[in-house]
Parts: structure tokens; C-alpha cells; sequence
């Protein structure tokens, strides 16, 4: 569950006042975050409203990102959950952290109250418990994780805490991969993860292959590597979910590797933004259930 809750007098009453809450990211329009909010609000008994800010149309981008912050404050918004490609952007912005999204240094999760801004992150916890669930038993010893921007953070944290032995970290920007790793290593002990130098190398001695890349969404199709470097020895993961089955996962698939989609990670990335929002703890599994129907929907 979330890191830290809000505390109650700031809750009261929903029931009367609701939520507003937004999405800031690039490329947003196809996300399925706001129906996971405004469904489990629904079913709590109260409104909520959920903007998508998409800064693919708005003129500047990324750029406007503090304007937005101000925007949302004086509209009254009570949160934004924060993605590509602000979660680290968003930071130097905010009032304050949680322990968790200081240690990550990126954001998912903004909680606008009396005046302050303060982020959160449930990427972590949410990968975590996708992870936990719908890989159970599958080797931990050697694991590649494409990508170290904010998400891939977030992600390397869980697949750590999970008892990943040694975490080989590769990044189109090798610095910011070379960053992250000196950073895990500090954490969790010398050699638990280190950057990719020869990435076929590395996959093909690995027991599992995590993609924290955007490559892969509807709007970046393709796969974040050849896929060639597959092999049926590993376990792939994706946080991508929409499309819920990438070109990568396909291809896994087609060698008989076990593979976990994205849609679980947003689900309970969701869910655990929910609660710093609302104060209130949301239905997983009614999330779940609404999630996977809405896919499945024509």
C-alpha cells in the first residue's frame, strides 16, 4: 500500500465536496486511469472528476509543466498523477516528498492540499504487487531492466525488493542507466546492480527481462530491443498497457516465455494514488476486474 496517508481532517466530507484529480503526461489519451478513479469513487459514494492534461496538445509541452501545477491548484484540484515524461521533472516543484519518492527521485503521484504540494510514488508498490502476483516462483538471480528513467526506478526498487540478486540496468542514455545503478548499489549492496555493457550478453544470461521503456505504446510501436536477444530461458515483463499485448510480449510469448503484462502495475499504481487522494482504501480487485473488462469491451 501507499507510503504514507493523508491525514483526516484534510478528508472530510467526500461525500459532499467529491474530487477533482489529472493526468499530466505525452500522449495520455488513451489511458484508462481516469475510469479506474472515477469507477472506484463511484462505488465509495462519491464523485469524482478526472482531466486528462495531455502535453502533446498543448503548445509547449513538457515545458508548461509548473503553469499546470498552478492551473490545478486554483481550480481546486485535490491531486495529478504524474507520467512520461515528468516524474522527475516534476520534483524541484513540489513542497515536499515521501520517503519513497525522495529515495526514487521521481514522482507519480501529487497530492494538492492547504496550500502544499507533495509527491508521492506508487509505481513502486504497484509493480510490486503486479509482479508478486502474476509471476510467483519464477528466478530471481540475474534480471536485465530496460530503461532508467522515472518508472524504470520505481520498477528496479521493486524487482530489488523482491529478491532480484544482480540487476543489469541498460538505458539509450548509458550515463542516467550508469546513474541509477551507483544508486541501487548504494542501497541495496556492491554488485545487486550494475549497468548493461554488452546488452545480447547480458539477456542471454539472464533469468528475466523487465521493459521500463515507452517503447512499445501505441504511439511508439516496435519493441525495445532485437528480439533476436529472446530467449525461452527468460521471464519478460512489460509496464506498457496499452496495447496490453506489445510486440515484445508477443514475441516472448512465441518462445514459451512467461510473461506479465502492464495492467496490473497501473491498476495498483492506481489504486495506491487512490488512497493518498481520497483517504480511502479502494477495492484491488474491483479495480482489477473493471480494468481488464474495459479492454475486453469493443
Amino acid at each position: 500500500m501507499p507510503d504514507s496517508l493523508p491525514t483526516a481532517p484534510a478528508l472530510a466530507p467526500l461525500q459532499q465536496r467529491g474530487l477533482v484529480l489529472g493526468l499530466i503526461g505525452a500522449g495520455i489519451q488513451a489511458s484508462r486511469t481516469p475510469a479506474l478513479h472515477m469507477a472506484e469513487a463511484a462505488a465509495q459514494g462519491f464523485p469524482c472528476v478526472y482531466r486528462i492534461i495531455d502535453l502533446d496538445r498543448i503548445p509547449g509541452g513538457a515545458a508548461t509543466l509548473a503553469e499546470l501545477l498552478v492551473a490545478a491548484e486554483r481550480m481546486g484540484f485535490a491531486g495529478l498523477n504524474i507520467t512520461f515524461p515528468c516524474k522527475q521533472q516534476v520534483i524541484p516543484l513540489l513542497d515536499e516528498l515521501s520517503p519513497e519518492a525522495a529515495a526514487l527521485g521521481a514522482v507519480n503521484t501529487v497530492v494538492l492540499r492547504d496550500g502544499r504540494r507533495i509527491g508521492h510514488n506508487t509505481d513502486c508498490s504497484g509493480f510490486g504487487e503486479s509482479f508478486r502476483r502474476g509471476l510467483p516462483g519464477v528466478a530471481r538471480g540475474r534480471v536485465v531492466q530496460l530503461g532508467a528513467g522515472g518508472a524504470g526506478s520505481a520498477v528496479a526498487q521493486a524487482l530489488l525488493d523482491s529478491g532480484v540478486q544482480r540487476l543489469a540496468v541498460h538505458d539509450v542514455d548509458a550515463a542516467r542507466a550508469a546513474d541509477l545503478a551507483a544508486s541501487l548499489a548504494t542501497r541495496f549492496g556492491e554488485g545487486r546492480a550494475v549497468p548493461v555493457g554488452d546488452l545480447g550478453a547480458e539477456v542471454g544470461a539472464a533469468d528475466g527481462l523487465v521493459n521500463c521503456t515507452p517503447v512499445g505504446m501505441a504511439k511508439l510501436p516496435g519493441t525495445p530491443l532485437p528480439p533476436a536477444m529472446l530467449h525461452g530461458g527468460l521471464w519478460v515483463a512489460e509496464i506498457v498497457y496499452f496495447p496490453l499485448e506489445t510486440a515484445l510480449l508477443a514475441a516472448a510469448r512465441a518462445l514459451g516465455c512467461r510473461t506479465l503484462d502492464g495492467g496490473g502495475m497501473a491498476v495498483f499504481q492506481a489504486a495506491h494514488a487512490f488512497t493518498h487522494f481520497s483517504g480511502l482504501v479502494p477495492d484491488a480487485e474491483r479495480m482489477l476486474a473493471g480494468f481488464r473488462a474495459a479492454l475486453a469491451a469493443p
